[in-house]
């Protein structure tokens, strides 16, 4: 009777080679890796830290998930330093956010009084630093909102659009950097729980509010905007939870 013919992979140590990957990484941010830089072939690396070719391909994946590095074939290939983009760094953060949410890290409310603490420093600089095209950009969400033929999904891909377009009226890297996390990943949580027990034309009405007075360069006026917003959501947060409560009682 032959034996059963089994491939095994060669086995990888997770431990060496998370550490490897942190190490090429402590390269990358300190600067002695720059951008577009050539690494070493995985032969080179394998020596140069005394493991094994799959320890140092199992590490190199860990950074390729991060797109902090990329790969390319051919005469010229090799492995090169990425220059993450904007949205790929934001990404991998608003899916880390929401990943956090949905194991119960942050509750609605934190979230809630986070979004509102950041966009009450958003709207400081957007009055002063925001152009007629994003007021524009403004005004169309609020046109798609208003439609009655929308649906509730619709409805909210706009709102999150629209809050972006807030932050990204700062004209500030950071604070658009930031809000990605807490408006792509966050604020849909908490649409999902809420958008059944809110009502649209509250919404609109607060965002109205907004417009007026980033149009105006009002900054009190948009601040009482984001906290009226903030509030109504909150009160229908609790609103949802009792419903659930007393759904569950029955």
């Amino acid at each position: 009777m032959e034996n059963t013919k089994l491939n095994y992979e060669p086995v990888v140590n997770v431990s060496l080679a998370k550490q490897i990957s942190e190490k090429i990484l402590e390269s990358i941010t300190d600067g002695t890796l720059k951008a577009d830089d050539q690494l070493p072939t995985e032969e080179v690396l394998a020596s140069q830290f005394q493991v094994s070719r799959p320890t140092i391909r199992e590490a190199l994946k860990r950074l390729a998930a991060q797109s902090l590095i990329r790969s390319r074939r051919g005469p010229s290939g090799g492995t090169f330093v990425n220059r993450p983009s904007f949205v790929d760094v934001s990404s991998n953060l608003s899916t880390s956010t929401a990943l956090l949410v949905s194991l119960g890290e942050f509750s609605i409310p934190e979230i809630l009084e986070a979004r509102r603490d950041l966009e009450l420093l958003c709207v400081q600089h957007a009055v002063e630093r925001r152009d007629e095209a994003e007021l524009n950009m403004l005004k169309e969400e609020l046109l798609i909102q208003k439609k009655q033929s929308i649906s509730d999904t619709e409805f909210c891909d706009s709102d999150v659009r629209f809050h972006r377009i807030l932050a990204d009226a700062t004209h500030n890297p950071v604070l658009q950097f930031i809000m990605f996390s807490v408006i792509e990943a966050l604020q849909p949580i908490e649409n999902m729980v809420v958008f059944r027990v809110r009502d649209r034309k509250v919404v609109i009405n607060h965002h109205q509010k907004m417009i007026d007075a980033l149009t105006q360069r009002d900054e009190a006026s948009a601040t009482e905007a984001i906290k009226e917003q903030t509030i109504y959501l909150t009160e229908r947060f609790q609103f949802a939870q009792k419903m659930r409560k007393e759904k569950r009682a029955k």
